[in-house]
């Protein structure tokens, strides 16, 4: 039998936390063909929900999927959001809350438009008879041993953040 993952459970316990504390509890999904939510509000791939009792009817967090009912521009919308493409829950008040890894994978007709929309640059002419580099790339230094990459750094590297949407 698999492992449940714990995410589920984590999700409702920060939302337990936010509401107990009278905070504005907040998820931030990524949108993909699996997620129902209010295309016109969606930025990047993503879309950040507030699940408050007061902004929320009928909210089910369950194992697989968070529904519930949200008014929109007035308009009332059914939400449908696998927990898989939750990002994050945090409180709206001091961004307190638990961050979640989630693979980002585009559709390929989405994607599509992207690479239509924006091309990549043009390369000059030199730049495009660079050799490329591969992930298995060895130097010829005598030695039958491929040269290690350089170590990766995360000094000076810019910490991840939630950006609050209102």
């Amino acid at each position: 039998m698999p492992e449940t993952s714990t995410k589920p459970y984590l999700i409702r316990a920060i939302y337990e936390w936010c509401t107990d504390n009278g905070f504005t509890p907040y998820i931030a999904v990524f949108v993909d063909a699996n997620t129902s939510v209010p295309r016109e509000f969606v930025k990047n791939n993503e879309i950040v929900l507030n699940v408050s009792f007061d902004a929320t009817s009928g909210l089910d967090m369950g194992n697989e999927w968070i529904g519930f009912s949200a008014r929109f521009g007035g308009v009332s919308r059914k939400i449908d959001v696998p927990v898989e493409n939750v990002l994050a829950i945090y409180a709206r008040e001091n961004g307190q809350g638990m961050a979640f890894p989630v693979e980002r994978s585009v559709p390929e007709t989405q994607a599509a438009t992207e690479r239509e929309n924006n091309p990549p640059p043009k390369l000059s002419s030199v730049e495009s008879e660079a050799p490329q580099a591969t992930a298995d790339a060895t130097t010829d230094n005598g030695d039958d041993e491929p040269t290690p990459p350089p170590p990766v750094s995360r000094i000076g590297a810019k910490k991840p953040s939630l950006k609050v949407v209102k």
